[in-house]
């Protein structure tokens, strides 16, 4: 939710002791951060890091060191696999993976050593693991900006099988889908699988401040010594306090079980429909709508804004909904019913 009150009171109580200090010192909560949040996941190491796209390249710098050091890809050789459709950020490396046009022109060449393959494709998958040089697969769970696209069940599960037998690391881009926005904790939990590496951000501050992470186990995160990577402000005092309330927060409320909750109820596994209108759940608009095909995703998010509902466009096409994990039973009844209004007003 917006401006939680804890961490907010994290937030600005180690802002008044010490917000940043050079890292030629040690700050004594970063170990304490460290610890919580691999005790928490179960991961030997954690990196701090500040956005989203800055743990994303680490994983895969990381990745890659780990196939030179540990696998024995040939020098220069290393590849890292990505699914068509990912969106991790505009650095150099997040564009090189990307097959959106907008993203990449005139920024090129692309980085050597990216292979995309089709999202939710086992078969294509295995096709690229045949490749030695092959470091890793990232991939997001539940893709985001392609526009919410939920892969088959066991997609995730089969990715961990086939990185495993072809020795290649599966890393888990959970900056989106991780932290409770699913119903679990991560995303991958939901098929049961430990990813090698997890890229964290977004919600790991509550959405106060820029806070993100990787997360691993020591053979991967330890071929990476001292000075070889790093960031001015990543893992600051500030950043450790907001991330382990937030975290705390997302524990001690139960977030995760409520979006689970509240999800069903917008997918209509469980919903009856708003009081409004009984026979309309958000998954029956789902589908595109040839009343309402006309209208641009734009349009229809500013109708959605002046009725009282916020909403993303993407793709000219798709409207994403990104609920607060705090939302209940009655909020998420007006939003249907918003929209169904909305939606009605435009197709008369």
């Amino acid at each position: 939710g917006h401006c939680h009150p804890k961490i907010v009171a994290a937030l600005t109580e180690q802002a008044s002791v010490l917000a940043l200090c050079s890292r030629a010192f040690y700050s004594s909560l970063l170990g304490e951060y460290e610890e919580f949040v691999t005790k928490l996941f179960g991961y030997d190491k954690l990196l701090p890091m500040n956005t989203g796209v800055e743990a994303c390249d680490s994983a895969v710098k990381f990745a890659r060191r780990w196939a030179y050091t540990v696998k024995g890809v040939p020098e220069n050789r290393a590849k890292v696999i990505f699914a068509s459709d990912n969106f991790w950020g505009r650095s150099l490396g997040a564009i090189s993976a990307s097959t959106d046009p907008s993203s990449f022109k005139n920024f090129g060449p692309f980085m050597p050593g990216f292979e995309i393959i089709p999202y939710d494709d086992l078969p294509a998958l295995e096709k690229a693991l045949q490749d030695p040089n092959v470091a890793a697969f990232m991939v997001e769970p539940i893709q985001g900006e392609a526009g919410v696209v939920v892969p088959k069940d066991g997609f995730l599960r089969g990715a961990r099988e086939l990185c495993t037998r072809h020795r290649a690391l599966l890393i888990c881009d959970e900056v989106q889908t991780g932290l409770a926005r699913t119903g679990k904790r991560l995303c991958s939990d939901h098929e049961k699988v430990r990813p090698d590496l997890v890229c964290l951000g977004k919600a790991l501050s509550g959405g106060l401040y820029p806070v993100s992470a990787l997360l691993g186990d020591d053979e991967v995160m330890l071929t990476v010594g001292p000075g070889e990577h790093g960031s001015t402000y990543g893992g600051n005092p500030m950043a450790c306090r907001v991330g382990m309330a937030a975290l705390q927060v997302l524990e001690e409320e139960g977030l995760a079980e409520n979006a689970e909750r509240q999800g069903a109820r917008c997918s209509g596994r469980s919903c009856p429909g708003c009081p409004a209108r009984p026979n309309l759940t958000c998954s029956s608009l789902d589908s595109p709508s040839p009343l309402i095909s006309e209208f641009d995703a734009w349009e229809v998010c500013l109708k959605l804004a002046e009725a009282g509902l916020l909403a993303k466009p993407t793709h000219g096409d798709i409207i994403r909904l990104a609920p607060p994990l705090v939302i209940n039973e009655a909020q998420i009844n007006k939003c249907v019913e918003i929209i169904s209004g909305v939606i009605d007003g435009l197709v008369k």
